[in-house]
């Protein structure tokens, strides 16, 4: 039988110092505000680089049903803390007017032409409706990248200002996977506390305004706060309606 000494001693001194500085603090957390303090507190003690906060939430819903996909976007007020590499396809003057946004790219045939020849230098491709049949011949790159326009996260539109203001901005897409979680950064650690709290809320809104009508029962399973390599903190999944209503008001 394997003690907790024995146990510990097996791991890393990071790991050691992780596990006593999470000795006492209670899980599940009642506030996304507390949790995010304890992973700032960590990381500053045992990791040397800006880590990713990510936010994993498991969803009750039933995938294997249409009406039942979660899928959605919203704007982090604080951004993701790195530049985002916008590229827009569009002709004419809405090619003129996505440069003036802001984008880093922006034109048709020959944009197309450089992403069908392996160019990727882009985080967020955006496109104008008519341009969407010239997009066609590359779904099967542009797809699995996850790269691929599509209205439902406002990346087919014609409103490309806004929509390339808001992708520099911090614009995030979620979608449930096949097991109903949702995976999404918002934010570095070295933020400031209010700003992580700023981006975990609008998060936390939109997913829970993204609830699909036919889900029955609890919505929100399970919540989870952690960093790139630092611990993981479980929130009550019951407690975040409340926590977003509080921090909106």
């Amino acid at each position: 039988m394997t003690t907790k000494g024995e146990k510990m001693s097996k791991l890393t001194k990071k790991q050691k110092k992780i596990v006593e500085m999470m000795e006492g603090f209670n899980q599940p957390c009642l506030n996304a505000a507390d949790a995010l303090q304890k992973l700032q507190e960590v990381s500053k003690e045992t990791c040397k680089f800006n880590e990713t906060v990510e936010c994993h939430m498991s969803l009750g819903i039933d995938v294997k049903h249409a009406d039942q996909q979660v899928r959605s976007t919203t704007v982090l007020p604080a951004g993701l803390g790195k530049t985002v590499r916008v590229c827009v396809i569009a002709k004419g003057a809405k090619a003129t007017e996505a440069k003036e946004a802001g984008a880093d790219e922006a034109g048709a045939e020959e944009i197309i032409d450089k992403i069908a020849g392996g160019w990727f230098e882009f985080d967020t491709l955006i496109a104008t409706p008519d341009c969407m049949g010239m997009l066609g011949k590359l779904g099967r790159v542009l797809g699995p990248k996850g790269l691929m326009p599509n209205p439902k996260t406002g990346t087919v539109t014609l409103d490309i200002a806004k929509a390339v203001k808001d992708a520099k901005a911090g614009k995030v897409e979620f979608r449930a996977d096949k097991q109903g979680m949702i995976h999404v950064p918002i934010g570095k650690i070295q933020f400031s506390h209010e700003d992580l709290v700023k981006n975990y809320i609008a998060l936390a809104d939109a997913v829970l305004r993204a609830k699909p009508s036919s889900s029955k029962g609890n919505y929100l399973k399970s919540v989870y706060l952690t960093t790139t390599m630092g611990p993981s903190i479980k929130l009550d999944a019951k407690n975040v309606a409340a926590e977003v209503k509080e921090n909106i008001q």
